[in-house]
């Protein structure tokens, strides 16, 4: 089984490094004009499109909601797997800017792409912590989405459980831009892809995208409580997942 699961991460790294190589040059291109972007953006798209099938790895999506794709959003996920960054293009059709670590841009050419297309942001630096949020409201501004992973990486020590406390930024452009707070639960990511192993295991992705939780109305006092909204929707439905596959 060990070695069924070995060989298996050499084909589904080997075609996410192919992929990505070969896409390089169309992303160089598109990351040079601020109006350019988007184009980059869909490419990461067409990325997704063509590594999870040929890795045979379907993705199921439960959509109570269709997000507008000419609409602005905040989008919020639990984080349990680098899996997630990899399927947010498949599950989420919307033209969007991750707010993610800084230490990603050391990653050659993949760092390149990220830093230009994203928004960095390093927790443990207040000032940066303050660029990354003003940077966000700005692209909400401008009627580009914001996804982001609430627990501020993969944090929990006791999957399927979020890490708490949750940070706070998600919540505060969502209410200050008066856009809606839509959830996602990637369901089984941590079970395809641990934060800890170098392994990736065959199986169905499955993921959630929720209702939207409105926000106007609300203001900067209400923000523990569209946090605690968003939490209690997103561990609900983990916990309801892990009991029906006991």
């Amino acid at each position: 089984m060990r070695i069924l699961i070995f060989l298996y991460t050499l084909w589904a790294t080997f075609w996410f490094v192919f992929l990505f190589l070969l896409l390089f040059p169309l992303f160089w291109i598109f990351l040079q004009k601020n109006e350019w972007k988007p184009y980059a953006h869909y490419l990461n798209r067409l990325w997704g499109k063509l590594f999870f099938p040929l890795i045979g790895m379907p993705i199921k999506v439960e959509y109570e909601f269709e997000p507008d794709k000419n609409k602005a959003y905040v989008f919020c996920a639990n984080h349990f797997s680098y899996m997630d960054i990899a399927s947010m293009g498949m599950v989420i059709k919307n033209y969007y800017a991750f707010v993610g670590k800084a230490s990603i841009k050391s990653v050659p050419l993949f760092g390149y792409m990220f830093a230009k297309l994203h928004i960095q942001v390093d927790r443990n630096d207040k000032n940066s912590r303050a660029t990354s949020l003003n940077r966000s409201i700005r692209a909400l501004q401008s009627g580009r989405s914001i996804m982001i992973f609430p627990e501020g990486g993969i944090k929990s020590p006791n999957f399927p459980q979020m890490h708490l406390p949750l940070k706070d930024g998600a919540f505060v452009m969502a209410i200050q831009q008066q856009v809606p707070l839509v959830p996602i639960t990637f369901l089984n990511n941590y079970k395809i892809m641990h934060d800890n192993q170098y392994a990736v295991y065959p199986q169905t992705l499955r993921a959630v995208v929720h209702k939207p939780i409105e926000t106007k109305g609300m203001t900067q006092a209400d923000v523990d409580v569209l946090r605690q909204t968003f939490y209690d929707i997103v561990q609900t439905r983990l916990n309801k997942y892990e009991l029906e596959k006991v």
